[in-house]
């Protein structure tokens, strides 16, 4: 079967099978992912201050706060399997990725093995996957966590642990140039600092940053 043909029919059965938009609970029709107006509703954005900076610049890109389309669609794909999403979500991203950062490869942050078999796709490199097709450039596996630890999202600020040392860097090559690393959620900002901490030192000398939500 053609890729064309494959695209068709995908179509034709979104179409005749009622499914609700996991933004905002109206039918999806043809559409896949997400509907029009929560289509809309993600709007990228660069942010010069976060915890991953000492100093302000231009450095994060998100497609807004985690509330709202945002959430309920980075609960669908991450908890839902709606990996239909991570397409919609990484275009989005992309769209907002300055060609000033001139980005070589993107970088998903990973899951622990027996996490990821648990839930059964790593949704940081779904969203990856995405982000660089449209960007033209590579999706690098290039940092490995070392340890499970717990699941940062679900723990109060105050709990959560400290992430140093938890990412290696992988044996994937990596182009030379500036690495954007993409999640699906910045919270207290550990984990994203832990990974451009791991990939700074094995010599990336620019790591940009790219989530959903925070």
């Amino acid at each position: 079967m053609t890729g064309p043909l494959r695209a068709r029919l995908a179509g034709l059965a979104r179409a005749l099978l009622p499914r609700p938009c996991p933004g905002c609970g109206a039918q999806l029709g043809a559409q896949a992912g997400l509907c029009s107006d929560c289509r809309a509703a993600l709007r990228p954005q660069v942010w010069a201050h976060s915890p991953l900076r000492p100093h302000p610049a231009p450095h994060l890109l998100t497609l807004g706060p985690y509330a709202g389309v945002r959430r309920r669609a980075v609960r669908a794909l991450k908890f839902g399997g709606a990996r239909d999403l991570a397409p919609v979500l990484g275009a989005a991203l992309a769209a907002g990725v300055p060609p000033g950062w001139e980005v070589a490869a993107v970088v998903p942050v990973p899951l622990h093995p027996a996490r990821q078999r648990e839930r059964g796709f790593n949704q940081a490199e779904a969203l990856g996957r995405a982000l660089a097709e449209q960007l033209g450039v590579p999706c690098v596996n290039a940092l490995r966590r070392t340890h499970a630890g717990a699941q940062q999202a679900r723990r109060r600020a105050a709990e959560r642990e400290d992430l140093q040392g938890a990412f290696g860097r992988s044996a994937a090559p990596l182009p030379p140039g500036p690495v954007l690393l993409i999640d699906d959620v910045l919270t207290t900002g550990r984990t994203a600092w832990a990974c451009q901490e791991a990939l700074q030192a094995a010599g990336v000398s620019v790591v940009y940053v790219a989530v959903v939500a925070r």
